[in-house]
């Protein structure tokens, strides 16, 4: 496993330390929404000829510190080349992640709020995904405290071509896959992959990845790694999952 060196905790730097690398690696950046000072920006590049599509989210809620920081690895380590077009929103929450809790300042889940937004959050990122093209394919990086190992939603309302035991595979490689057959009150399809009901019209509340399956993406994976387990470790995992999602898709 490469060594990880973690970028630093606070929300403002690391937006800052997004920003700055994202221009060096040819990024646009932008400033999505102000919440409170915190500013929420994504950092977006398109590839010349026709390309895939792929949006990548993370940091909705502020107590899952390993996927921003993955995504911060990744994007140093020049996995965003001309393979795709790219949308990344590395950090929805600043708010709960300054404070190191799973929702805003309010005390409201953003991963709750995507039917009918009421957060400033949610509303300037739902402004944002309505200005966009379709996606090829979506991922959203949380991680869960109750898991001792990684998992995933898969949501593929076309039929498309599964990535989800490519993920798995990637990810086994870097931590144990979560053995339970009941997730997040929820069976598993396969060991360590959910494959939930997806229509929108069953969800009382709707998560970023039902909005996302919704209006944006045919095919899309939430991915959760085990806060149990060390920091280094997750990120990793989350670096190898979201590039072997990359590569399937991109290989299609």
């Amino acid at each position: 496993m490469p060594s990880v060196k973690t970028c630093p905790l606070d929300s403002a730097d690391l937006v800052a330390q997004f920003g700055a690398l994202g221009q060096e690696h040819g990024f646009r950046i932008e400033t999505i929404g102000v919440i409170d000072e915190d500013p929420i920006i994504a950092l977006t590049k398109r590839a010349s000829g026709p390309r895939p599509r792929i949006y990548i989210s993370s940091g909705v809620h502020g107590d899952e510190p390993a996927p921003p920081q993955a995504l911060f690895q990744l994007l140093k380590r020049g996995a965003f080349d001309e393979s795709a077009n790219w949308f990344l929103v590395p950090m929805l929450n600043p708010s709960g992640f300054r404070r190191h809790q799973r929702n805003n300042a309010q005390n409201i889940d953003l991963n709750r709020d995507y039917l009918n937004p009421v957060t400033g959050e949610v509303q300037s990122h739902v402004r944002w995904l309505q200005s966009q093209p379709r996606f090829d394919l979506a991922l959203c990086l949380h991680e869960d405290w109750e898991s001792h190992g990684f998992y995933l939603y898969e949501l593929n309302s076309l039929g498309r071509t599964s990535l989800a035991l490519k993920i798995r595979a990637a990810a086994e490689a870097h931590m144990p896959i979560e053995r339970d057959e009941i997730i997040d009150g929820r069976a598993i399809d396969e060991r360590g992959i959910i494959r939930p009901e997806s229509d929108p019209k069953l969800r009382e509340n709707w998560p970023e990845a039902i909005y996302l399956r919704q209006h944006h993406a045919d095919l899309g994976y939430t991915l959760e790694s085990s806060s149990a387990l060390p920091l280094g470790q997750r990120i990793e995992t989350h670096c190898a999952s979201v590039a072997a999602a990359i590569t399937s898709l991109c290989s299609h």
